[in-house]
């Protein structure tokens, strides 16, 4: 059994077992519990009651933070001709084509996120086993690979805090709210932004209880029980 350390353990002892949290209350104990050096990442997991080996019931999607992570988001567009003058002057911090793609094959990925016009896909789609494994290779369905004119909206909502949200091989949903630092009520509305996303993407396939357990913990923090019931009635007019 791995050993916790001290300052686990002190955390873990404001969670009470067996107690389901309102989302209000998980985060106010998550900040709680936040006691690392630096500024730690506060995160929602879901665990889903999809089959992730069914392609008719993936979930994958985006949700725009409407108080961002609390980082810096360095954007990456793949794009030649006249897209690159908009990428550029939409404020992205790295625009290219094939000069990007072997800088990226040689080992370099200082970015947050990367966005392609769809003429690029062809040369970008051989970083697949690259970026796809960090969650970074552009995808229309996350709305990563967009026509042009679209660039400055893409861009400035990747700025402002666009989350990737998808169902991974465990049938669980992983995302980032934010940091500890934060006050409660802008992660609250983070999270309700998150949650609201995912479950407007419920999948036509998917069959009896969408959602089965949901859990707020911290970088280094324990895991936060939420009251089900709550979260499944969260809802954004």
């Amino acid at each position: 059994m791995t050993k916790r350390s001290k300052s686990y353990q002190k955390a873990a002892g404001a969670v009470e077992r067996g107690n389901a949290y309102s989302p209000v209350e998980a985060l106010d104990v998550a900040k709680e519990t936040a006691r690392a050096k630096f500024d730690e990442t506060v995160e929602l997991h879901l665990k889903m009651g999809l089959d992730p080996r069914n392609s008719a019931q993936q979930v994958r999607g985006v949700a725009l933070l409407p108080h961002g992570l609390g980082k810096t988001v360095r954007v990456l567009v793949f794009a030649q001709g006249e897209a690159v003058r908009i990428a550029e002057n939409a404020g992205a911090d790295y625009v290219g084509d094939d000069e990007l793609v072997k800088k990226i094959q040689d080992g370099w990925l200082e970015f947050d996120t990367a966005i392609a016009t769809p003429d690029m896909m062809g040369r970008v789609g051989k970083l697949g086993k690259i970026l796809g494994r960090r969650g970074l290779m552009p995808n229309p369905k996350a709305g990563t690979v967009v026509p042009a004119e679209d660039l400055p909206r893409v861009i400035e909502d990747a700025r402002k805090g666009r989350v990737e949200f998808k169902l991974d091989r465990t049938a669980i949903i992983h995302v980032s709210l934010g940091k500890a630092s934060f006050e409660t009520d802008k992660l609250k509305e983070n999270m309700y932004a998150v949650v609201d996303a995912i479950l407007k993407a419920r999948p036509v396939a998917a069959k009896g209880q969408y959602i089965k357990s949901a859990y707020v913990t911290t970088t280094m923090g324990p895991g936060i029980k939420l009251d089900l019931k709550e979260v499944m009635a969260i809802t954004i007019s």
